[in-house]
């Protein structure tokens, strides 16, 4: 059998292969044979994907263990008959559904917003003509016209080009405009480096061009992506996961403790049929924490307007836990951690050496040698090169009417713009003759300029090598001109790059006698006069933000599009690369690892530069192979399937695609880091109160179900009916647990280590107050209601005054749970949270009112009390208080307590 001989990719075949490949022409196809295409290829544009019926997804909403909970205590209490309740427990289950309900669609508002980046027309040539025509008509060997401004219609193989620049970053994360051209580039070329090839969704930011359609719908770099999306498996977040295994062991639990009861009741102590399954759904019904589940709900709903105000807009509730649980953040660089503003760093000419002060596109900041201030009148030299970057330009730095700064043009312009500002060149008088604009093949611009005393000057900036090839002589440190030394230029731009600055010549020539330049005058004897170094400046506020979640144990890596000596640079000044990693993988490194190999490495690694969509989705999965949790960021159309696989998808507001914030679970109104390590605080902050409520709960839920247990188990009187239970829990969840949602950060929350995301809400060295607080607050109130019942009170008003120990108990307890380990023996403890005291009032008013109004007797068979019944119960509340308080100290004597390290 004949071997068959794999075809090269085409952007690595030469145009005319790419042509035949396509059975087309530069000429394009005709009417007839788009249409023919069209019919066989489908239209240009992504497909929907199917969607869930709405009743499969609601009813997906009742599929967690908490929610069976809620159920099977509705269920309880319609077996008892008391129909109010079982509706009011079974509208917190819908409540809750009809939030998770709302809340889904993650994934097909994502492949929604990726279908919207497709242009709506595009110039195509059509039976020896150009036309324009939708988009979607487009198909495999069409020619179509591209000009500055156009959005690219499908992947297109360049025919043609001239000057062209495509800003990729939405979908190669670079930060500045790409340079491209028809030459073909090598086989293993990632989506970056090709720079033959044009992207659908993609912005053409100068020049024009002609290229054949490869690519329409899915077999687009942004269909591909799609299906990247489409693969990835939606994951669960840490407290979501934890909630349903706390869940499933309670009502075990429960159903354990219900049969030894009934058991118990029956055999040994001979209890009624009817009073014994009164006395085990009593028991269920005090056991079952229904307040939980809606109590979260609230919780994290909270985190989410706070997190507003914050400029973090959460689109998925349980994101802002899962947030403070973050172990690795994976940030895009431009625009998040840096300003996206590109700004000139240094200025070397032969005479000196500068430093550039400021950042991004606003004038503040100045120029300085050796630290102090200079002016372009005190040095020749400088003003010379700040001469050539000002007038060799076409970019506009204004301010807007929000008196911000912004640019209008190349990015790298803008950079030279605004040092001209700083260094206060004057640009009044001066007149552009002619120009040779910068060209992707030449690299560089040119410019006949006349100055305001009618001089006319040969003006010339560009990449060094290039510049440099055409240059003779160097501006002297005298300000004369001398003979070039190549070596000592070519040293500077080595040390310069390896600080991560994008580098740029400029350079100086004879005028030519006309007003016009020819290729002559600058193919050589220019004289270059200086080096600028230029970069995307670190924000600030990352820096320190970076800071911060190194003191909190979370790791933060780079991933960029970007080169991997400027990402590097970077990575170094924020301090994101360490000295024990290793630094920077490219792509070209992930191609040639395996997973296996790169699970070995990943934890390691602080930046990984020019990478591509598959790329950024295997590193965020080898994290979560070593259990991190996992926040990515992005911005672009790229980062869409890695924001959907990483446990937090964070996006960009301002600059990130539609695509990307729909497929993620935060969006940053500003697109700064520094949101994240806030968001991440107030993550902790979420997770430290859902810990503070389930703690509180546990132990009242547990009294009360100790008090009906013990009961039964010992053949006693009960000392709660049914009703008074659902009393207790009914006032204990509306006011006291509600009033733990509005807890503060504690001290130091940021100083903590992540919590491992394995551990469950309630671990095992919290598991002693569970018990010892249940013993404790049950143990009051079964002492209250036999000491109280054997002095001669009335059942009625001995259950009365049992009610009264659990509430005022529980109350007690609220103290106690401001703060999971620090000390509640303090006057803090009193302050900080107004919600505490309103909710404390609510319940003694409310508790009032089931001992004293008479319709209250009728429904929960109370009856009043005395003062002396009160102060009783008051007294061994405080006596719960301090006993817990000596629990959580000796606790701390001992180290139990404390976060787990991830």
């Amino acid at each position: 059998m004949q071997e068959v001989t794999e075809q090269p990719p085409v952007w690595s075949a030469p145009v005319d292969e790419v042509l035949a490949r396509l059975a087309t022409s530069a000429d394009g196809l005709t009417s007839d044979q788009a249409r023919e295409r069209l019919a066989e290829t489908g239209p240009n544009r992504l497909p929907p994907p199917e969607p869930t019926p709405w009743w499969r997804r609601a009813l997906a909403q009742f599929q967690d263990t908490l929610i069976y909970i809620l159920l099977a205590s509705a269920a309880a209490k319609a077996a008892l008959g008391d129909w109010v309740d079982f509706t009011v427990i079974l509208a917190v289950a819908v409540i809750n559904a009809a939030i998770g309900l709302i809340q889904e669609g993650r994934a097909e508002k994502a492949l929604a917003g990726i279908r919207t980046m497709l242009s709506v027309q595009a110039d195509v040539r059509r039976d020896g003509g150009w036309e324009r025509v939708d988009a979607e008509e487009l198909v495999p060997g069409d020619v179509v016209r591209l000009r500055a401004g156009d959005k690219v219609p499908a992947d297109l193989r360049l025919i043609t080009a001239s000057n062209l620049q495509a800003e990729e970053s939405a979908l190669t994360g670079e930060s500045v405009p790409t340079s491209k051209d028809a030459d073909v580039v090598a086989v293993d070329a990632g989506i970056g480096d090709r720079t033959d090839m044009v992207f659908s969704g993609t912005l053409i930011t100068q020049g024009t061009a002609r290229g054949v359609v490869t690519g329409t719908g899915q077999s687009t770099e942004v269909g591909k992506i799609q299906t990247l999306v489409d693969e990835v498996e939606p994951l669960e977040t840490p407290l979501s996961r934890q909630l349903d295994a706390f869940g499933k062991a309670l009502a075990l639990l429960i159903a354990v403790m219900a049969v030894v009861m009934v058991v118990v009741g029956r055999v040994v102590h001979d209890f009624a049929g009817e009073e014994l399954v009164s006395a085990t759904i009593g028991f269920a019904v005090a056991a079952v924490p229904e307040g939980l589940p809606a109590l979260v709900t609230i919780i994290l709903a909270l985190g989410v307007q706070q997190m507003a105000r914050e400029r973090a807009i959460t689109r998925k509730l349980p994101a802002v836990e899962a947030l403070g649980s973050v172990t690795t953040i994976c940030s895009d660089k431009t625009g998040t951690l840096t300003k996206n503003e590109m700004t000139v760093r240094t200025v070397v000419t032969t005479a000196a050496s500068y430093e550039v002060t400021g950042i991004g596109y606003a004038p503040d900041g100045d120029i300085r040698r050796d630290d102090v201030p200079v002016t372009l009148a005190d040095h020749a030299d400088l003003a010379a090169l700040v001469t050539v970057m000002a007038r060799c330009n076409d970019a506009v730095v204004r301010r807007d009417d929000d008196d911000r700064w912004g640019l209008v043009g190349v990015p790298t312009d803008g950079a030279l713009r605004t040092l001209a500002l700083k260094g206060g060149f004057d640009a009044d008088g001066w007149t552009r003759l002619d120009v040779v604009p910068f060209d992707s093949q030449t690299k560089y611009m040119a410019t006949l300029d006349r100055d305001p005393e009618g001089g006319r000057l040969l003006l010339v900036k560009g990449a060094p090598d290039r510049v440099l090839d055409r240059c003779s002589h160097q501006r002297g440190a005298d300000g004369r001109s001398e003979a070039l030394d190549r070596r000592w230029w070519e040293e500077h731009i080595d040390a310069l790059g390896a600080q991560g600055l994008r580098l740029l010549a400029a350079a100086v020539g004879t005028p030519p006698a006309g007003d016009r330049i020819g290729d002559a005058d600058l193919s050589q004897g220019l004289e270059i006069v200086g080096l600028v170094g230029i970069v995307d400046p670190p924000r600030p506020e990352a820096v320190d933000a970076i800071a911060k979640c190194r003191r909190a144990g979370i790791r933060v890596k780079m991933i960029t599009g970007d080169h991997a000596g400027t990402a590097l640079a970077i990575g170094r000044e924020m301090g994101i690369v360490r000295g024990d990693g290793i630094g920077v993988l490219t792509g070209a490194d992930l191609e040639a690892m395996s997973n296996a190999q790169l699970r070995e490495v990943v934890r390691e690694v602080d930046v990984f530069a020019r990478t591509s969509p598959e790329h950024k989705i295997r590193i965020v999965s080898a994290l979560q192979h070593h259990r991190e949790v996992v926040a990515m960021t992005g911005d672009g159309v790229n980062d869409a399937p890695a924001l959907t696989q990483a446990d937090v998808g964070v996006a960009m507001g301002i600059k990130g695609t539609e695509a990307t914030k729909e497929a993620a679970d935060v969006v940053l109104a500003d697109d700064n880091f520094a949101t994240i390590e806030h968001a991440v605080e107030e993550g902790r902050r979420i997770y430290d109160n859902v810990r503070k409520s389930v703690l509180f709960l546990l132990p009242t839920n547990g009294a009360q179900a100790l008090v009906m247990l013990v009961a039964v188990l010992f053949g006693m009187t009960l000392p709660l009916e049914p009703v008074q239970v659902l009393w207790i829990n009914m006032v204990t969840a509306v006011t006291l647990s509600l009033a733990l949602a509005y807890e503060k950060a504690e001290p130091g929350i940021m100083d903590r280590a992540p919590r491992d995301p394995r551990a469950s809400v309630v671990d095992l060295a919290y598991g002693w107050r569970i018990v010892v607080v249940s013993v404790l607050i049950g143990g009051a109130a079964l002492l209250v209601f036999t000491t109280t019942y054997d002095a001669g009170l009335s059942l009625d008003e001995a259950r009365t005054a049992a009610v009264t120990m659990l509430a005022l108990g529980q109350l007690a307890y609220l103290f106690n749970s401001r703060y999971l380990d620090r000390s509640s023996l303090t006057p803090a403890v009193l302050r900080g949270n107004r919600a505490v005291w309103i909710a404390s009032a609510a319940m003694v008013v409310s508790q009032i009112a089931f001992v004293y109004l008479p319709f209250m007797n009728t429904w929960f068979g109370s009856a009043p009390i005395g003062l002396d019944i009160w102060g009783y119960t008051a007294a061994l509340a405080v006596a719960v208080f301090l006993l817990v308080e000596a629990g959580k100290a000796v606790d701390r004597l001992r180290g139990t307590h404390g976060e787990i390290s991830a």
